[in-house]
């Protein structure tokens, strides 16, 4: 994890559940190698003074366009660290639940809103999909974080808990 006195980049997540339980994803890669790629909850870091609950909120807008959404409590938080563009990003990151009403098809093409992204989020992100938890749990992809489909099922079965989960610390 960082070195003595870095601190980790807080990073704000959203699990993002629509009416039939289908979670969105996003799909990214390593900007220079579109093979080494996988799945993950749409966010990121917080900017300025903004709260975890405000960062988002943003970041959903921002990478899918989507502001219909009611954002719940923190279900996950996470310690992690990764490789990705040429450096290390140590993260510490919390995961909400939010909801939509929006009824979108899982075939329908992808729903990321370019005019939001970062240059580097244009050159590794490459779509996104609703997933249902059954398609989650026999996906072959990597998906982060991992054990989501685990994860998911708990939340269905129990509701969202009353203190947010610590999950095991990821290091890649």
């Amino acid at each position: 994890m960082p070195e003595s006195g870095d601190e980790l980049r807080r990073v704000a997540r959203v699990v993002l559940l629509d009416p039939e339980n289908r979670i969105l994803l996003l799909h990214g890669h390593e900007p220079d190698d579109p093979a080494n790629d996988w799945w993950f909850t749409p966010g990121g870091g917080l900017e300025g003074d903004e709260t975890r609950e405000q960062a988002a909120l943003r970041e959903l807008a921002e990478e899918t366009g989507l502001t219909d959404v009611e954002l719940g409590p923190v279900l996950w938080e996470r310690t992690c660290s990764f490789p990705f563009d040429g450096r290390r990003w140590d993260q510490d990151e919390w995961y909400f639940l939010a909801r939509t009403r929006s009824r979108v098809s899982s075939d329908a093409g992808p729903m990321i809103n370019e005019t939001g992204l970062t240059d580097l989020e244009r050159r590794s992100v490459v779509g996104a999909r609703w997933w249902t938890y059954r398609e989650l749990a026999e996906a072959h992809e990597t998906v982060y974080p991992t054990r989501l489909a685990e994860l998911l099922n708990r939340l269905f079965d129990e509701g969202p808990p009353s203190r947010p989960l610590v999950l095991d610390t990821e290091i890649v």
